[in-house]
């Protein structure tokens, strides 16, 4: 059937979420534009939600669309961050809008039925999806996953990788909103496949009476439950380390975030840029003129919120087979990156240095451990900091002069870069891989992401 847009918003009261919006008073205006054109008003106010087929009221929000723009993002064929970013849809209060969402169901085409009793909706059926026995150490396990998008997600995937028993539970209203970002595969984003594989999937409304019952009966039985809420977020839930170790005092309870529980930024809104600039990560790196150079990928996510949070599950339950209770890990991404500076840092700490960006010898600043372009554009890391591997390299360059110098200052540096940089100009990716086959010298080709699967080492260890 073809669905308005008209017909999506008059049956927002009966998608409506009160557990959701006991301490939300708000108005929003739609204006819908194009095959349609409207403007309706909806009111959430006292645990209630109302309706009005026309512009009322100073609006707390306005959002403005068009009408097809706003079927699809309603159905699922649009994801909203990209409308928003290319202009589909406007929104004059982002903070308020993502308050208003939560405090509705998803639509589908049951929301246009209504029998005396209300709509007909199965908000509170439930079913445990099941996935095939995996062998590990971690077998025997079980993990109730409350994460979404990254950070949490691979944690709890490298777990069930390692045998765990992993239930991903979603609010089927709000589910992990990484379900819906670009590419999809078959309905479903490729980058949610990518972090949810061997995982079992549980899609319940916990705020309901039905639903908080269905977690505390996996509570009981669970070792494990990751979250990835600001803080206090499970508490306004009921599901805080406090109330659920009263159901299992054997539980061991992660909180992944940014700032940590207790900090002046804890409540701050951030992402991996972020957390990696209060690191002082972005100190280090930097291209020519001095500017920071932002990773390609999700440092702190992934190495300071995912890797982290495995490594406080397997010490907790480590430390649990001695002392028979449970405990509450607070895993903060910004801590966890910290790390990453402990050389860098111990040099500025012992010597005072303060590196131009691109300049301490491990980023940028040696001629031995530095990255050059070849002459099909492509590039290859050389690593050969000990003078072992950097003779080996001067001696198959016709160059012994530069044995000696390996240990000059910046300009030495930079005049020695100069010169390899131009010579490896003068030969491709592959020649220079070839000449230097036999030379035991830490040389290795940059793959472009299109090379992965190709690549010898990474086809052999699967």
């Amino acid at each position: 059937m073809d669905i308005t847009a008209s017909q999506i918003l008059e049956s927002a009261p009966r998608r409506f979420r009160p557990e959701k919006a006991s301490n939300v008073t708000s108005t929003f205006h739609f204006i819908i534009t194009g095959d349609e054109n409207f403007g309706y008003t909806i009111n959430i106010a006292d645990g209630k939600c109302t309706l009005a087929k026309e512009l009322i009221g100073t609006p707390s929000c306005t959002i403005t669309t068009k009408a097809k723009t706003y079927i699809e993002l309603e159905t699922g064929k649009a994801n909203p961050q990209m409308a928003l970013m290319m202009g589909k849809v406007k929104i004059s209060n982002i903070g308020e809008m993502m308050q208003f969402a939560k405090c509705f169901r998803r639509f589908d085409e049951s929301y246009l039925v209504t029998t005396d009793d209300g709509p007909q909706t199965t908000e509170n059926t439930h079913t445990i999806k099941t996935r095939s026995p995996r062998k590990g150490p971690l077998e025997g396990v079980t993990v109730i996953d409350f994460t979404r998008l990254l950070p949490g997600p691979l944690a709890t995937q490298m777990l069930a990788d390692m045998g765990a028993d992993v239930i991903k539970v979603e609010d089927p209203d709000s589910p992990d909103y990484i379900r819906s970002f670009e590419p999809m595969i078959d309905g479903t984003s490729a980058f949610y496949y990518a972090l949810n594989r061997n995982k079992r999937s549980l899609a319940v409304n916990f705020l309901s009476p039905e639903g908080k019952q269905i977690i505390t009966d996996l509570v009981k039985k669970a070792d494990v439950f990751i979250e990835q809420y600001r803080p206090g977020v499970m508490k306004n839930f009921g599901l805080d380390y406090e109330s659920l170790k009263q159901i299992n005092p054997r539980i061991i309870y992660v909180s992944i975030t940014g700032y940590g529980q207790e900090s002046s930024k804890s409540q701050a809104a951030g992402h991996d840029l972020n957390y990696i600039s209060i690191a002082g990560m972005l100190s280090v790196t930097g291209d020519a003129n001095g500017y920071p150079i932002i990773p390609g990928f999700q440092l702190a996510d992934i190495a300071g919120g995912s890797y982290m949070a495995v490594n406080a599950v397997t010490a907790a339950l480590y430390k649990r087979e001695k002392t028979q209770t449970g405990e509450w890990l607070d895993v903060a991404m910004t801590d966890s990156v910290l790390p990453f500076m402990a050389l860098p840092f111990a040099e500025h700490q012992a010597t005072g240095a303060k590196h131009p960006r691109g300049k301490f010898q491990l980023a940028g600043g040696q001629a031995n451990y530095n990255i050059y372009k070849c002459a099909d554009g492509k590039f290859i890391a050389l690593g050969s900091l000990e003078p072992k591997f950097w003779n080996a390299v001067c001696k198959r360059l016709g160059k012994p002069e530069w044995q000696e110098k390996i240990i000059g200052g910046v300009d030495i540096q930079a005049s020695i870069q100069k010169e390899l940089q131009q010579i490896f100009l003068a030969q491709t990716r592959e020649e220079w891989i070839k000449f230097f086959a036999t030379d035991d010298i830490c040389l290795t080709p940059i793959n472009e992401i299109d090379e992965l699967t190709t690549d010898t080492y990474l086809r052999e260890r699967k």
